[in-house]
């Protein structure tokens, strides 16, 4: 395999390859030894824009503005191909569960998403093609779109198809005027998946990776994607901390009334479309390592509906999905 690093030809067969447990995506993820020094390619056949182009277009972007995340060594577009500088295994997800005192990680992972929501966020940023990747709103549209994956892939794994395109049709109107709800503009940047395990340590920095989604929108939405991360069970205390610590150290004084609830609705929303992909990844993907998250996505889903403007989504939901079947996890 042939590919460019700073305008020279390299032969990757003479370097030691180990491949890396893949991720969520449609990547495949490798480590390159050579002297002792390590970098990682990253392979797709599919969505090359998404994985290749604008993954290395945000990371230079968020690079300019002081962000760490992986610097681009060398790459063969055509052939599907990157190669990134190395952060290593060590994300913040492995150190915390480690860790009693958690919030003390934590409070480094949300000035960090500070430090991200100061940056003036761009709808055109610098491609290494030389073109432009647009960096698009988070519109309704967007939002509808992704709580879709519920009705599309969840309903129907214990749902006949009819009963789950009826609650879809139900739903999708009550979804539309809690999101409608939504107050605060899009105005940030939005990384769309700041967990644990997308924040690495780098030394004594944090850096930051899976950045190919990013979009400009609401401030709570990294913030809910932290604090809820159904990869980690942390307790209601320690999330009320989180949230506390972000508003009083904020970048501007929110009216907490409305905080709370574009938070309530985002976090709703994102458990939806998070049971959706997980469910995707099982039937379409096979990847049932996902599977085992389900409950716990459901519990953050339920402690988040307790505000009237979900009612009728909670009746619904109530009515169709029994608690019995939102502890249930698909056997493989």
């Amino acid at each position: 395999m042939l590919a460019l690093e700073n305008g020279k030809i390299i032969n990757l067969m003479k370097f030691k390859i180990l491949p890396i447990e893949a991720d969520a995506s449609h990547r495949k993820f490798y480590r390159i030894i050579l002297n002792n020094k390590s970098k990682i390619i990253v392979s797709t056949k599919k969505d090359k824009y998404k994985n290749l182009i604008a993954y290395t277009s945000v990371n230079k972007f968020l690079r300019k503005n002081h962000i760490l995340a992986p610097r681009l060594l060398g790459h063969n577009y055509l052939k599907g191909v990157i190669i990134i500088e190395d952060f290593g295994n060590t994300s913040f997800h492995k150190i915390l569960l480690k860790k009693k005192n958690k919030f003390k990680i934590y409070k480094k992972l949300l000035n960090l998403l500070l430090k991200i929501q100061k940056i003036k966020p761009k709808s055109k940023i610098k491609s290494i093609n030389k073109e432009k990747h647009i960096i698009e709103k988070y519109s309704i549209k967007h939002l509808i779109e992704e709580s879709n994956l519920f009705f599309d892939w969840y309903l129907p794994l214990f749902l006949k198809k009819k009963k789950a395109l009826n609650i879809k049709k139900i739903l999708k109107k009550t979804l539309l005027g809690i999101y409608k709800k939504l107050y605060f503009p899009n105005s940030c940047f939005v990384h769309r998946d700041y967990h644990v395990q997308n924040l690495m340590k780098v030394g004594n920095n944090v850096g930051i990776i899976d950045t190919q989604d990013a979009l400009i929108g609401n401030p709570a939405y990294d913030l809910v994607s932290l604090i809820d991360d159904v990869r980690i069970k942390t307790s209601l205390k320690l999330k009320n901390q989180m949230y506390d610590y972000y508003l009083k150290n904020a970048n501007r004084v929110y009216k907490t009334k409305n905080f709370l609830q574009d938070f309530n609705i985002l976090s709703v929303q994102r458990s939806l479309k998070i049971l959706g992909i997980f469910a995707r990844l099982y039937k379409r993907d096979k990847k049932n390592k996902y599977l085992k998250f389900i409950p716990y996505t459901w519990q953050l889903l339920e402690t988040r509906m307790h505000s009237p403007i979900f009612l009728e989504l909670k009746k619904i939901l109530d009515k169709n999905i029994k608690k019995e079947i939102r502890k249930k996890i698909i056997k493989k």
